[in-house]
């Protein structure tokens, strides 16, 4: 692996099982179990030849988690010039510049980049929470838009997924349960069939704090199927065996 120089406020997280490690800058944007979950819980289309896209990517970490499990071209799309930087560098540090490659741009501004109707795999950790008259979006512009709807509603974010997909190909997107309304109503408008949803509590006995969802393009109507639930933490605050096996066994 390649040695990188990190610029001041930023340090390097790696994830064990998939021996890969992120550049980040906790005063700008920083991943967390929810990215690690989306990789782990995205499936790879027969050997993995496929190019997968990973939609509003960060730092990448979605991506470069879920790269070893293809053998295919990954792209980041950001949108955030510091952050594309930033993955730019981590895929430099992970040795996979010719696996991964970065597109720094607004999503919906990629198809002179990308060919529509090309991609197997589509990945999002989208930002969560919708725009109106009574949000209180985060000052710091870097945590507004991974946060907020500001430059991308779910609509919009299905018909870009929609778009760049085959027929057939798979959209996995990690997102908050109380949207899932607003998510089967995008996704079913856009020919992206629901098919499988697995919710993440933080805790037994909790409310789900996260839903992790695959879709097909094209797919047929109907059966959906709900995997068992991932529980975060056990009562001591620590990670249960399943997540701890997620981050520290091993390769996925």
């Amino acid at each position: 692996m390649t040695k990188i120089i990190l610029n001041p406020g930023e340090r390097v997280d790696k994830l064990p099982s998939q021996n890969i490690r992120i550049i980040q800058n906790p005063d700008m944007f920083s991943y967390s179990l929810d990215a690690i979950l989306l990789a782990h819980f995205a499936d790879v289309k027969g050997k993995g030849k496929g190019q997968t896209v990973d939609l509003g990517a960060g730092t990448g970490a979605v991506g470069l988690f879920y790269s070893p499990k293809t053998v295919g071209q990954v792209i980041l799309v950001e949108i955030q010039h510091e952050l594309a930087e930033m993955s730019k560098r981590s895929i430099e540090l992970n040795g996979l510049s010719d696996k991964i490659h970065v597109i720094t741009s607004d999503m919906k501004n990629i198809f002179d980049k990308i060919k529509p109707g090309s991609i197997e795999t589509v990945l999002s950790n989208p930002p969560y929470f919708e725009l109106n008259d009574t949000t209180k979006t985060n000052q710091d512009e870097h945590y507004q838009l991974a946060r907020h709807e500001l430059t991308i509603d779910l609509p919009g974010l299905a018909q870009v997924a929609n778009k760049l997909l085959k027929n057939n190909g798979k959209f996995y997107m990690v997102h908050r349960p109380d949207r899932l309304s607003d998510i089967f109503a995008a996704f079913a408008s856009r020919k992206l069939m629901i098919k499988r949803i697995q919710f993440v509590y933080g805790k037994v006995h909790k409310e789900a704090n996260m839903v992790l969802i695959e879709a097909i393009k094209s797919g047929r109507p109907g059966g959906v199927r709900i995997l068992p639930p991932i529980i975060a933490y056990n009562e001591k605050n620590d990670y249960t065996s399943e997540v701890k096996n997620i981050l520290y066994g091993e390769s996925w």
